[in-house]
């Protein structure tokens, strides 16, 4: 990261900084609040900016010139992805038909982050409710890849990860339902981290309530540890959310994988798509692990084909939010949203229970695959990001084929999964290799993502130019 731009600096590095007295949260926003206004209008990252922002920067810079940091992200810039909740703000969903009506209460990872005293930048864009991967909403258009703005950012989480990888502040919140936070960080060249089912809790439940969680994006790992150990708060509201004592995530991070066994996916169901860069970024992510001390080898953990169940559990989700909605309020909705829900809407009760059968099933099945594995390794996305202008055509083949075939397992399953950047291809886009854990095993992810990310940077320090110079180095090609 940046040694001078504080917009393009860690949260860990602002942090130090504050507390060294060398940098104030007011000019760090300021550095990340130009930046917006240099670049998010091909960007498109944010649906709403916070009006309050720069008096919650003044009021945390009295903070540290009083010695009295309120929390341990006093006065570090973050966003909120635009499906959920931040008090004072609407929650539009990225759907024309929502209301702009403020929220009168803060969505619990909101809580925390402010609790700890980061200051709230705005809301990043979003797919219509979440449904999607390609990064365009009817509300407001496409996000772009900062990275090549004809290229998608992914999402749905897809203004979290253009915000991250245009130095729009450190720390982002995503949520992730079938891929939603691990597929834009991969396309974008950022750390996105799904984390156990219920550690951080939801409210309200999203339409995909039953498998989706909020998670960090982030430029680093220890980020998305720091990130998480603030959203991680039980919440009388979410019954369905882990009691555990507060802890701070990047406790153990450097702890290395040395022992851990790591299985090496390439069936989850089915055989899942992958092109030869991402394999070959696989393979070397598999390679560094050995070298760091783990038994590495090829496993398949015999689920039932996960195609069969997503498909399903999506696609009852996106029919029952349009069964509550008037004819009006439908005719603005995504056309292949509504496809998908005309597709799955009739489906009998008896087929859907069938398909959350076979969902425990393949939690089952992967419980008992990490009682050999402590890890699985396998690719995040088929390809690298594809292009944002591409219209939206028979979505039901693409989330298996296209868009999520390597993330959506992990939903179903509710463990931990993260995806880390692991170099560029031969068009200088972001790869990223994702690994999961156990349920609640959350910290051997961390874990074994800062190995790869030490490991990288080690041996290819310029494999990986920042974000933002490539934002303003694309920025020609935008149409």
């Amino acid at each position: 990261m940046s040694d001078t731009d504080p917009a393009l600096m860690t949260a860990e590095q602002l942090l130090a900084l504050y507390a060294s007295r060398r940098l104030s949260p007011v000019e760090a926003l300021q550095a990340v609040l130009e930046r917006v206004a240099r670049n998010n209008h091909w960007v498109n990252a944010f649906a709403l900016l916070n009006p309050r922002a720069l008096a919650q920067a003044g009021e945390s810079e009295a903070r540290w010139a009083a010695g009295r940091p309120m929390g341990p992200l006093d006065g570090v810039p973050v966003t909120v992805k635009d499906l959920l909740n931040v008090q004072g703000m609407p929650t539009r969903r990225g759907s024309k038909t929502t209301a702009a009506t403020p929220a009168t209460e803060d969505a619990p990872a909101v809580i925390g982050l402010k609790a700890a005293g980061a200051v709230i930048l705005g809301k990043t864009t979003t797919t219509e409710f979440g449904w999607k991967t390609p990064g365009d909403c009817p509300l407001h258009g496409i996000t772009r890849n900062p990275w090549n703005s004809q290229r998608t950012v992914g999402g749905s989480s897809s203004g979290a990860a253009a915000a991250g990888a245009a130095g729009f502040g450190p720390l982002h919140i995503g949520t992730d339902a079938g891929g939603s936070i691990r597929i834009p960080a991969a396309y974008c060249g950022l750390v996105g981290f799904k984390p156990s089912y219920g550690r951080i809790p939801q409210w309200p439940h999203s339409a995909f309530g039953q498998v989706s969680c909020a998670g960090p994006m982030a430029r680093s790992v220890r980020d998305a540890a720091l990130m998480l150990s603030a959203m991680a708060q039980p919440d009388i509201r979410d019954p369905y959310c882990v009691h555990e004592p507060p802890r701070d995530w990047r406790e153990g991070l450097e702890e290395g994988v040395a022992g851990l066994r790591v299985a090496v996916v390439r069936r989850l169901g089915y055989a899942p798509p992958i092109d030869a860069e991402g394999e070959a970024a696989v393979l070397a992510a598999a390679q560094m692990l050995s070298r760091h001390g783990a038994i590495v080898e090829d496993a398949d953990p015999e689920l039932p084909d996960t195609r069969q169940i997503f498909g399903r559990v999506w696609g009852v989700a996106l029919a029952r939010l349009v069964n509550t909605m008037a004819p009006e309020q439908r005719a603005l909705l995504d056309r292949g949203l509504e496809e998908v829900a005309e597709r799955e809407g009739g489906m009998s009760a008896v087929d859907f229970l069938g398909a959350e059968a076979l969902r425990t099933e393949a939690a089952h099945a992967m419980a008992r695959f990490h009682l050999k594995y402590d890890l699985v390794l396998c690719p995040t996305t088929p390809t690298a990001a594809f292009d944002a202008d591409a219209p939206t055509l028979k979505p039901t083949e693409a989330l298996w084929r296209d868009w999520a075939p390597w993330t959506f397992a992990f939903n179903l399953t509710r463990q931990p999964a993260i995806t880390v950047p692991f170099g560029l291809d031969e068009n200088d886009m972001p790869r990223g290799v994702q690994l999961a854990a156990a349920q609640l095993r959350d910290d051997l992810c961390l874990r074994a993502a800062r190995v790869l990310e030490r490991g990288l940077a080690a041996q290819a320090p310029v494999a990986a130019p920042e974000a933002a110079q490539a934002c303003a180095h694309h920025h020609d090609h935008h149409p």
